[in-house]
């Protein structure tokens, strides 16, 4: 191929290639051009303050508000156990009978001095007794009426208060040894707890402990019913605040008279803790930059649209609060619209 025909097939592609890039070129200015030229209608609503509650949410576990490991004082077989785990008790209702074996010693042992202590009480209010002898028989006649009283107090074990039984650890007729035999390490008998009301230990962050009052109400829910809110009373704030997690404890008492709720279930616990003054908006205002977790509005300014990044508050319904350095009262914030708008658009406010 000689010189001419390389010139002659190079020129027609050059030319085809500027024109090309020409053509992109204006493409790309017009865009431009007319991203700067179109005007998006929108609505706006003025930014006001609004009182809000300002709430701090923690975990808990919840808590039988009393529990009791039942138990003997002193080793015995087990004649008789009247309860199963599960069974609802009342205060002062007969649980547990032991063997009455030593108590019925006692208790013959007890007349027998009953009736030496009184005939020589007799002797003594008239002087004809020494008053060493009357002593003794007295001490003697106290020390085995008050193992009496203790013998029939740990034979027969009645229910401290009413409430449900959660361990039965023994059987009719087995041994008390009085050794620890639950995963708690109690040595016990039976164990009741109190279900009707229950409490719960929160641990919050010392920035808080100024704003935590006994008698504050506290709104309980649990994931096992999502659509019921308990209500919760501060019951004992703890003095001390932990170093380790820098948080101090609070005990909340928790009213449970349907008894939905359990020992160990996992709850959550909100506090209210005072009123504040927020930017609360529609939520429909508030956009996301896709693919990260950046947050922003847009404010009508000088009939153009400004993009502010904020941060999330608190949800109230289809309302959120936002937080940003860069949002004033007055502001006006563009509520409808927004979906459509860049940074620096122009604007018009509809009615």
């Amino acid at each position: 191929m000689n010189i001419k025909a390389l010139f002659k097939f190079f020129i027609p592609v050059m030319m085809l290639i500027v024109s090309a890039c020409a053509s992109s070129d204006e493409t790309g200015k017009g865009a431009v051009s007319e991203d700067a030229d179109r005007t998006e209608a929108v609505r706006v609503t003025e930014l006001q303050y609004r009182e809000i509650a300002r709430n701090v949410t923690y975990t808990a576990n919840l808590q039988a508000f009393r529990e009791v490991y039942l138990a003997s004082a002193s080793p015995g077989r087990i004649d008789r156990i009247y309860v199963e785990a599960g069974t609802k008790v009342a205060e002062g209702q007969l649980l547990v009978e032991m063997d009455k074996t030593q108590l019925n010693q006692a208790l013959v042992q007890l007349q027998n001095l009953e009736k030496d202590y009184r005939r020589i009480d007799t002797l003594n209010k008239v002087g004809s007794v020494p008053q060493q002898q009357y002593d003794q028989i007295r001490t003697q006649y106290e020390v085995t009426r008050s193992n009496v009283e203790f013998l029939r107090e740990n034979t027969t074990l009645v229910a401290p208060f009413s409430g449900t039984i959660s361990g039965k650890y023994f059987e009719n007729g087995e041994m008390y040894s009085g050794a620890p035999n639950t995963t708690a390490g109690k040595a016990a008998i039976l164990s009741i707890v109190q279900t009707s009301r229950l409490k719960a230990l929160v641990n919050i962050s010392e920035s808080y402990y100024p704003d935590i009052k006994p008698g504050m109400k506290v709104s309980i829910s649990s994931d096992v019913y999502p659509e019921e809110q308990f209500t919760g009373t501060v019951l004992t704030v703890y003095p001390t605040i932990n170093p380790a997690t820098r948080t101090f404890t609070v005990e909340i008492s928790i009213p449970n008279s349907r008894e939905l709720l359990r020992p160990g279930m996992f709850a959550r616990a909100t506090f209210e803790l005072e009123q504040v003054k927020a930017f609360v908006v529609p939520a429909i205002a508030v956009l996301k930059l896709q693919g990260s977790n950046e947050r922003f509005v847009f404010l009508e300014e000088g009939g153009k649209a400004k993009r502010v990044v904020v941060e999330l508050g608190e949800r109230f319904d289809d309302m959120l609060e936002i937080i940003s350095d860069s949002i004033h009262v007055g502001d006006k914030l563009i509520v409808a619209g927004q979906a459509r708008l860049v940074d620096g658009i122009a604007v018009q406010v509809q009615q």
